[in-house]
């Protein structure tokens, strides 16, 4: 099961938490995933389809506790993905246009709704549970231990507006873009995505996504530590063999009475340990000497062999 179905199945199970609540999510599902059909004489009926087992129970049961709608379902399987999908129809029937207008689909004038209806969201809880119903209807988040992501599809550009200003109203940083006729609420910071599971009511999808975090950044800790130490080592690895090869030009170009004795021990310690480090170099040498002290012997070694190789050329 993804992680978008496990928050799903986690959110449908969400108690209200007033009179109101259910309705707020019920409004949200119906205009997502609903689809609405117009007879003549202003006749309706409605079907409303999910990939969730959960939210086909969720609307149903909403849809006959709140409103008394006869309803009917059948179950679908999709031959590209292999998944059941669930069809709820709502035929014609009295009272299905006063629900609507009800739910802030129909205006009460007529025509369709493009917003959210202000007294649906006009409580905190009731807001959380039209959230949840808009998750519920089109929501999409990544598995928390890839890349962060989140969004909400919707149709019409005034209610992605209007989820994003909800979000907003609570503290949590929604955008809006347009992607080909649909428009999407999309988070993409991992703090965002908690901050709506914890709005919404899916509390423990919350904490597996914070202990994917954590797991996330101790190991982000780690690479960035290792590939730091692999860096220094190579950079060190190079370095001593620019030393060595340098050591080398100046033995074969200078007699041992022109090398002075400080930097002869030197030589000798960098080639009885190629692989050190300077600060470990001079703590082999007696007296033990500070990194400083080794890198002015480095400096000199290195303008020596410059000079010989000058000199050959000069020669050439």
């Amino acid at each position: 099961m993804s992680f978008t179905a496990e928050v799903k199945e986690e959110l449908a199970r969400v108690a209200p938490t007033c009179s109101h609540c259910e309705k707020a999510t019920l409004a949200a599902l119906v205009r997502i995933e609903g689809t609405l059909y117009v007879s003549g004489k202003g006749r309706y009926r409605m079907e409303l389809a999910t990939d969730s087992p959960a939210v086909a129970r969720l609307a149903i049961k909403s849809l006959h506790e709140i409103y008394a709608l006869k309803t009917s379902l059948t179950m679908r399987r999709s031959v590209l993905h292999k998944t059941p999908n669930y069809l709820i129809g709502v035929p014609t029937q009295p009272g299905l246009a006063e629900a609507l207008r009800d739910m802030g689909v129909l205006a009460a004038e007529g025509g369709l709704c493009m917003g959210v209806a202000d007294e649906l969201v006009a409580k905190e809880c009731c807001a959380a549970a039209y959230v949840r119903g808009a998750f519920l209807g089109s929501g999409f988040v990544s598995n928390p231990r890839g890349d962060f992501h989140f969004e909400i599809s919707v149709e019409s550009a005034e209610l992605a507006g209007d989820i994003a200003r909800i979000l907003q109203r609570k503290g949590i940083k929604a955008r809006v873009k347009q992607r080909r006729s649909s428009h999407m609420v999309y988070l993409k910071s991992g703090a965002a995505i908690l901050e709506f599971l914890a709005f919404a009511g899916a509390h423990q999808s919350a904490l597996r996504m914070e202990e994917a975090r954590v797991v996330k950044s101790l190991r982000n800790d780690v690479n960035r530590q290792t590939n730091a130490e692999l860096a220094n080592q190579a950079k060190a690895v190079n370095a001593s063999m620019d030393q060595i090869a340098a050591i080398r030009t100046v033995l074969s170009s200078y007699g041992p009475e022109e090398i002075p004795p400080a930097l002869r021990d030197y030589m000798r310690l960098r080639l009885a340990y190629p692989d050190v480090s300077l600060k470990e170099l001079g703590s082999r040498a007696n007296p033990p000497l500070s990194k400083s002290a080794v890198y002015h012997r480095v400096r000199r070694i290195e303008s020596m062999a410059r000079e010989a190789q000058a000199r050959q050329t000069a020669c050439q």
